[in-house]
């Protein structure tokens, strides 16, 4: 008799031992990783009804990704103008074990503006999940600080018209080594802080920066640099600013297979990074306001023959 208690008690014990390491696995079974979370250009944490939005997330799985959510939901502690919730699931990630989630998506028209909640929700196909919650705020048009647009944009080859008005005029034209390259871009909407990069990035070097925080400097060439500073008004804001009499600066230029760029403080040697190399190039405007973190990109394709 005691035997048999003595068997029954070993068994019920190597039972609960099984069951406690079931549990304990349970436990610990790993879940998704993130990194680098980007919300708006810059991740400035913003968005505007009816505009282009900007997501960038590093994903990482702990067995595979079965799909990726992001929810843009109120919060208890706000008070909005109506009830208002957004959700989108992307599955083309299904079976990667990592993924760069790079979307670009329109906030809806029939959005409340607000202070939210941005929730990223990471499914893995071994039954976790993981899920983060940023910080959004979502601005009408006309409550957004400030509000960068392009009113001129244009490039010149030899002072001579490139690109002007979203044209060519010259569809044969191309640039090649020795032609001078020159450009006037000017904003309108903008005040306080802020400062603009007018770069040249050859489209080989597959480097294509959405804000001026993501600047790879090896991998572009920098036309032109110029900043505002205190502005107390929204106004206008270019390169070659003009009074209304005369222009302030004078337009910078930088020959087609120059040893150094136009960078400032310290110019770039164009020749031991190797820079100028065949095929197009992107000419890409980056403006950042320092002062309200809000971004904006501009890009035209330009014809080289190098």
């Amino acid at each position: 008799m005691k035997t048999t208690k003595l068997i029954l008690a070993s068994v019920f014990a190597i039972l609960a031992f099984t069951g406690c390491s079931n549990d304990d696995s349970e436990q610990e079974k790993a879940i998704p990783t993130i990194d680098k979370i980007e919300l708006g250009l810059g991740n400035n944490e913003t968005a505007t009804i009816g505009a282009d939005f900007h997501f960038n997330a590093e994903i990482t799985a702990a067995d595979k990704i079965k799909d990726v959510q992001v929810k843009i939901v109120q919060k208890s502690t706000e008070t909005y103008s109506k009830p208002w919730s957004h959700e989108i699931t992307w599955t083309q990630y299904v079976d990667a074990k990592n993924a760069t989630v790079h979307k670009h998506f329109d906030i809806p028209e029939d959005a409340a503006e607000g202070k939210y909640d941005f929730i990223i929700i990471v499914n893995d196909q071994n039954g976790t999940k993981l899920e983060v919650k940023k910080n959004l705020t979502i601005y009408k048009l006309e409550n957004i600080p400030v509000n960068p647009v392009v009113s001129v944009f244009t490039v010149f080859i030899n002072d001579a018209f490139m690109y002007r008005k979203g044209k060519f005029p010259d569809a044969d034209a191309k640039y090649k080594n020795n032609d001078i390259f020159s450009s006037q871009v000017t904003l309108e909407g903008v005040k306080g802080d802020g400062i603009m990069y007018l770069l040249l990035i050859n489209k080989n070097a597959k480097h294509n920066p959405e804000s001026v925080d993501q600047i790879d400097f090896n991998k572009v060439i920098v036309y032109d640099v110029f900043e505002h500073k205190n502005m107390a008004d929204a106004g206008q804001f270019s390169n070659i600013p003009w009074d209304g009499t005369k222009f302030l600066r004078e337009t910078p230029k930088l020959t087609i297979g120059a040893a150094k760029d136009n960078n400032v403080p310290v110019q770039q040697d164009l020749i031991a990074n190797k820079s100028w190399a065949a095929g197009d190039y992107t000419f890409l405007v980056l403006y950042k306001n320092t002062t309200y973190n809000i971004n904006f990109s501009q890009s035209v394709d330009l014809p080289f023959s190098l």
